[in-house]
């Protein structure tokens, strides 16, 4: 899988990346320790190349390196996290 570099935007709740001049990204809401993820972006010509997956699991791993939960809310996290059982111990339903 590529590399992108992942932008976290705190100030408008999202993490990005920037690709051949198209920005994907994810969107989140921050309720206590629970990090909701509502919406994840890809551009059609970035489609098919990792982008979402990548912005994904750069959420993940913000949420363990500081002790969240994660909500999966959009259907891009929801199918993610069942392709990546390694991150369902960060999972929680409300």
């Amino acid at each position: 899988m590529e590399q992108y570099k992942i932008t976290h935007h705190p100030d408008r709740n999202r993490f990005e990346t920037e690709v051949d001049g198209f920005t994907g990204y994810v969107e989140y809401e921050l309720d206590g320790d629970d990090l909701y993820l509502t919406h994840t972006v890809v551009d059609s010509p970035i489609e098919g190349r990792g982008v979402g997956s990548a912005l994904v699991k750069n959420c993940f791993e913000y949420a363990r390196q500081h002790q969240l939960n994660v909500v999966p809310v959009c259907a891009y996290s929801v199918v993610w996290v069942k392709r990546h059982p390694e991150y369902s111990s960060l999972i929680i339903r409300p």
